[in-house]
């Protein structure tokens, strides 16, 4: 129609919602439009929908050009929000005024999962929605409406209608004054000659069977417009009749001016311009801006138009089949930010469902300590809940990705949040700590006062057959044995990591080097009885010394090599132990640790196979046994600990080397000194000269001979 009446340059002024189309002045130069711009709408309604945390949501719109468009706004602007499309319906422009479709359009739509859906469209083009069935819609969707449909054009079923609950956004408008005191008085008796108004009056009021009287007065005289429900009549000024309200008075502005200016031509006699032509009219429009009665300011010219303003309204259906519409909020486009839109949540009603908020979502929400997982084939809105791997953490809502604490930090028990770890090693004030620490003292005193007795009985014969320069550096060795354990209780410096392993290493090897010599020892003794043999030479006591020195030397040379290279060195391990941070001495090069404790071992292994080959050698107080315990006892506790000490972490570690030392050192001081100790303190009459020249002769052997010439020559 605006293509032909612009044939003949008739001006045209629409009503209707602002179509972007409508507004190509090239193709429609002499139509206006009296809408307010929609270019907001879109946004308003994902703002809506974010807000109560929807994002799965579906869309009916009318298939033309204003439905494209805004279906590609809304859809862009559902990509910035995160919010995704459950279904599209498109209403053929063909079927708007018919019902045959309502039977598969409703149900498709109805059985959808989303929970929420928007309508956008006016009253015509969503005629088929009027005539859907009740009872389908009665299925707790929440509907969102745009302000051009009017919601409540539908008829009141018993039940109720289906879009009890629905948000519409509707134009903001200033309120006439007057106007519902107007509507209140109006009658068909009181404009008789307006036919339109008596025939909805005899519809809205069910009496167009009803005979006027004689007053020509129709149905009940107290009949009122107040008292029709909202499905009949609306007694506020909806949106679309507040454009048709500035409309009217911008065509009677126009005319005003019109004649305006008839008067001032005809006042100087010019009659050419009492006709005027219809295009002409078109100048007055394009120029006329007024302010209505609720103080607003209206333009023609839509360059000059404002953007439309939104109520957010309620619609509600009250058990009395009574409805209405209540604002629940606004959205004001241009307004800053934080005042542009207000929604007032506690006044919505939801619907059939309850009072809580419907969930229009296609997935839970993940909670924080949880991360979302896409399903294949799914929109980014429909997701799985994988909690987060361990060391991470999530602290919001839908994360994407879950975190990794810093290394000095570790996640609660609901990964939801980082905690500062404990800084951890093996004190001294802590039980496990303090009970090392008393054994490592008291072993180092039991040793030292093994010492004593040695000393104090070096002239008895039980302390020269043993070699009295060997058995004081053993016992020495073992003291720092003893000692050097409590270089590994505390919080590790630089000094103490490098004294650990090194001072551990050397008296170790000096321990077992002293074994090794009172073995070799024991033998070459025995096989020197033999009358002219050259293994007598050999038996001196500097030939021990010379095999603890080599032996020691050797170690030595390991631990220099081991400290220029790559030596110990406090770290802090925040990886063994969960929620801890463990202060330990890092070996440097774990190859030069394992190569002294392999040495170590070889001494070991050495002394205890020599030893348990000469086990069975005729000796009063046979030495070569007690070192095969003692060998026994300490190949054994340093083999379990190599095992248990790689499978330990953090401070564990600590303590199973020093149990380690303790265990191994209390074996060599048990094996070896504390049976000759018991003799030497509770059998004296065996610690005697004839004594041990008795059991010889009783046994026909002689052993004690050389050793004790060896012990003789030493002193």
């Amino acid at each position: 129609m605006g293509i032909l009446l612009n044939l003949y340059k008739f001006p045209q002024i629409s009503y209707g919602p602002f179509d972007s189309v409508l507004n190509d002045k090239v193709q429609f130069p002499f139509l206006y439009q009296m809408a307010p711009k929609d270019s907001f709408l879109h946004q308003g309604i994902i703002r809506l929908i974010v807000f109560f945390k929807w994002n799965w949501i579906g869309l009916i719109v009318v298939n033309d050009m204003r439905g494209e468009k805004f279906l590609w706004e809304i859809e862009k602007e559902m990509v910035k929000n995160g919010v995704c499309m459950s279904f599209t319906e498109k209403i053929p422009v063909s079927e708007r005024r018919h019902m045959e479709s309502h039977e598969t359009f409703m149900p498709r739509i109805l059985i959808s999962s989303t929970k929420v859906i928007v309508i956008h469209g006016d009253t015509d083009s969503l005629m088929i929605m009027r005539y859907s069935q009740i009872p389908l819609l009665m299925t707790c969707k929440v509907w969102i409406a745009t302000s051009h449909w009017d919601i409540t054009m539908r008829p009141v079923h018993h039940n109720g209608p289906g879009f009890h609950g629905a948000l519409m956004f509707s134009y903001l408008t200033s309120e006439i004054p007057q106007f519902k005191t107007f509507l209140k008085t109006i009658t068909p008796y009181k404009y008789p000659d307006d036919i339109l108004l008596r025939g909805f009056w005899l519809s809205a009021f069910s009496c167009s069977n009803q005979m006027e009287n004689s007053e020509g007065e129709i149905c009940s005289p107290n009949a009122s417009l107040e008292t029709l429900p909202l499905s009949s009549f609306d007694m506020t000024m909806s949106g679309l009749s507040y454009t048709i309200y500035n409309t009217v008075y911008a065509v009677a502005w126009a005319l005003h001016e019109v004649f305006m200016r008839k008067s001032e031509k005809n006042s100087m006699g010019d009659e050419e311009y009492i006709v005027l032509p219809s295009w002409q009219l078109h100048s007055f429009l394009k120029n006329t801006q007024f302010n209505n009665n609720a103080g607003e300011q209206v333009f023609v010219d839509e360059t000059r138009s404002s953007e439309a303003q939104y109520a957010i309204m309620n619609y509600v259906f009250f058990p009395k089949e009574t409805d209405a519409l209540v604002k629940v909020g606004q959205f004001v486009p241009k307004a800053s930010l934080g005042q542009d839109f207000t929604i007032h949540e506690d006044a919505i009603v939801w619907g059939y469902s309850d009072s809580k908020v419907p969930c229009g979502v296609c997935s839970n929400s993940c909670g924080p300590g949880f991360r979302k997982i896409p399903l294949k084939g799914q929109p980014s809105c429909c997701f799985d809940c994988s909690p987060c791997s361990e060391g991470e953490i999530s602290n919001q809502m839908d994360a994407e990705h879950c975190m990794k604490c810093p290394e000095i930090e570790y996640p609660n028990k609901e990964r939801n949040h980082c905690l500062p770890k404990v800084v951890n090693f093996l004190h001294m004030d802590e039980p496990l700590g303090m009970t090392l620490a008393f054994m490592a003292i008291s072993f180092s005193l039991l040793t030292a006062l093994v010492l004593c007795v040695f000393v104090k009985f070096k002239d008895t014969p039980i302390v020269k057959a043993n070699n009295q320069t060997l058995s004081y550096a053993l016992l020495i060795s073992l003291i720092f044995c003893f000692l050097c354990s409590l270089l590994f209780i505390g919080h590790p410096t630089n000094i103490t990591c490098l004294f650990q392993q090194i001072v551990f290493a050397i008296v170790f090897t000096v321990a077992v080097s002293s074994i090794l010599a009172k073995t070799i020892l024991v033998v070459l003794a025995f096989h020197s009885i033999r009358p002219g043999s050259r293994i007598q030479m050999f038996i001196h006591y500097r030939v021990s010394v010379y095999v603890v020195l080599i032996c020691a030397g050797i170690q030595v040379i390991f631990c220099g090599i081991w400290l220029s290279t790559y030596p110990p060195f406090p770290e802090a391990d925040t990886h063994s132990e969960y929620g801890y941070i463990i202060i330990r001495c890092n070996e440097g090069s774990v190859f030069a640790f394992y190569c002294i404790l392999g040495y170590m071992g070889f001494l070991a292994l050495g002394s205890f196979i020599v030893a348990f080959l000469a086990r069975n050698l005729p000796d009063t107080f046979n030495e070569a046994k007690f070192i095969t315990f003692s060998m026994l006892v300490f190949c054994s506790v340093w083999a379990t600990f190599l095992t248990t000490y790689q499978s330990t972490k953090g401070k564990d570690m600590v303590t199973v080397e020093i149990f380690s030392i303790l265990a191994s050192s209390a074996g060599l001081l048990g094996c070896l000194f504390i049976p000759k100790c018991y003799v030497i303190l509770l059998k004296p009459y065996k610690n005697i000269r004839e004594q041990l020249k008795n059991e010889r002769d009783s046994r026909g052997k002689i052993f004690a001979g050389p050793c004790l010439s060896t012990s003789s020559s030493e002193k």
